[in-house]
């Protein structure tokens, strides 16, 4: 009997050994929220499991992927052909949410106020340096702008927050795509560097007439004022779980490699500022044991952790991209 029970305890003990991983990822801070919640969430419902993600900005999350000094990558900037032939290992991309970014902006006495796109490219550009511009009060009648100096708050670190606001300032200003143009780090023409989404919505909040550009959920949580957009259809739109959605709806064929920008899509209430953001993971992870966790956890981001993410002020993967998906990690290895 003493031995049947001592055989079972050890099987419990393999079993648990078996299950008890440390997961390390780092990268995006645009949805360090919402993953901050299911890593959470998935640990607790499974025991040993232990995920640690570093919020260090897209372009540290596909450095340390590459390097294969992470398990998995996070970016809100799908990688470059150039960046994933550099891979220790073959990585696949893994949709998990959409978001939005937004001008957050702190001018004492205005809350509310309607920007063009070749209005938020020249004030990033330098060109319109004061609240009371002409051109910000032609897009806001009725509203009291100040003769106040503008300050431009950007990121100061690699970002996939700054990439989706530089793809859509590169689509909306020619000048802005044939100078600074698009990535996770650009030649910023004016303005000062907060490190992560929170740095940026820090400085906003701290500096009175400051303008930046920071994912929804760290305007909200940090309550900061932010702008309506206008986009392709002549709307001025507010960020929304519902105009992200009508965003990610342009997409009519999802790319095999979920590698697409639904910045500036078209659709009468699409919300201009609007993108994906991926996982990076190894298609066959070099830890067999750490390959089933990696697995098992995103198919539980897909299945369970999407009913979570509107809560949050993100927006769910529409239903046929979930399980476009849900395919893509049964084959991983």
């Amino acid at each position: 009997m003493k031995k049947t029970l001592l055989v079972v305890v050890l099987f419990v003990l393999a079993m648990s050994a078996a299950q008890a991983q440390k997961l390390t990822g780092a990268g995006a801070t645009f949805p360090y929220p919402i993953y901050s919640k299911w890593f959470s969430e998935y640990s607790q419902a499974h025991p040993g499991v232990e995920i640690n993600y570093q919020s260090i900005g897209s372009g540290g999350g596909i450095r340390q992927i590459t390097a294969g000094t992470v398990d998995f990558g996070a970016s809100d900037m799908p990688p470059t052909d150039e960046q994933l032939a550099s891979s220790k290992i073959k990585l696949i991309l893994i949709p998990t949410v959409l978001g939005a970014d937004v001008p957050a902006f702190n001018i004492p006495g205005v809350n509310d106020l309607k920007f063009s796109g070749e209005v938020l490219a020249d004030i990033f550009l330098g060109k319109i340096t004061t609240w009371n511009d002409g051109r910000i009060a032609k897009d806001n009648p009725g509203v009291k702008l100040p003769d106040q100096k503008i300050i431009v708050v950007h990121r100061s670190d690699g970002s996939g927050t700054t990439y989706i606001w530089t793809d859509f300032l590169s689509k909306v200003s020619s000048e802005w795509a044939n100078g600074p143009g698009k990535g996770t780090s650009v030649a910023w023409p004016v303005g000062v560097g907060g490190k992560g989404n929170e740095g940026v919505a820090g400085l906003v909040r701290q500096l009175p007439g400051a303008i930046g550009y920071v994912e929804l959920i760290y305007a909200l949580q940090n309550h900061i004022s932010f702008g309506e957009v206008k986009n392709p259809a002549g709307k001025f739109i507010k960020a929304s779980i519902e105009g992200v959605t009508e965003a990610a709806a342009s997409v009519k064929q999802m790319p095999a490699d979920y590698r697409v920008s639904i910045t500036n899509a078209p659709g009468a209430n699409a919300y201009p500022i609007s993108s994906f953001t991926w996982l990076l993971v190894p298609l066959k992870s070099p830890d067999a044991a750490k390959g089933k966790v990696i697995k098992d956890l995103l198919s539980w981001i897909v299945n369970y952790g999407e009913s979570e993410v509107s809560a949050l002020s993100y927006a769910p993967l529409p239903r046929n991209v979930a399980e476009k998906v849900l395919k893509t990690i049964y084959s991983l290895q």
